[in-house]
């Protein structure tokens, strides 16, 4: 338990101040990263302008774990654009809307048992945003955390150490 015993000697001999100074450290960087999020979706006028393809459905045009970046107009979503949708149950309303029904690329058939229950379509408010961008395999990050959790809390003890030990 040699460096195991070293890092929990060191976080016992902290001061006050230092755990301070690390916990508003820590708030500002939280921070900073919600403003940017916001900031990106006042930008693109998507609620998510970055999200991640979890699933195969997409190729060969995008993989697993490439990063889509994604913008929201009001003009009209057209055959063949790229949307990202989000179901939630609504009941539907009479409006002018068109009616959106998705398909991925590698799929045989289209999106609908994704769909919110008995829901056949989609309408706009369910479109996230169209996708303008994309970076190849740099999602895989998130998907590696979200499926392997025991990695995710590896990560955060190693760089929580990293950052205790680094004060001295």
């Amino acid at each position: 338990m040699g460096w195991i015993g070293e890092a929990v000697d060191s976080v016992k001999s902290l001061r006050i101040r230092q755990v301070l100074s690390q916990a508003v450290s820590l708030g500002m960087i939280v921070t900073s990263a919600l403003i940017i999020w916001k900031g990106l979706m006042c930008v693109t006028g998507s609620e998510s302008p970055v999200v991640v393809v979890l699933s195969g459905s997409m190729e060969p045009g995008f993989k697993r774990g490439d990063i889509l970046f994604l913008h929201m107009s009001k003009d009209p979503i057209r055959a063949g654009e790229i949307v990202v949708f989000n179901v939630d149950v609504h009941e539907r309303q009479d409006t002018e809307d068109v009616d959106v029904l998705t398909k991925g690329d590698n799929n045989m058939g289209d999106d609908r048992p994704l769909y919110a229950h008995s829901q056949l379509w989609l309408q706009r408010h369910h479109i996230m945003g169209r996708a303008v961008g994309f970076l190849p395999y740099v999602g895989w990050v998130t998907i590696i955390m979200t499926e392997k959790p025991i990695i995710k809390y590896l990560l955060i003890g190693a760089l929580g150490l990293l950052v205790i030990t680094s004060k001295e």
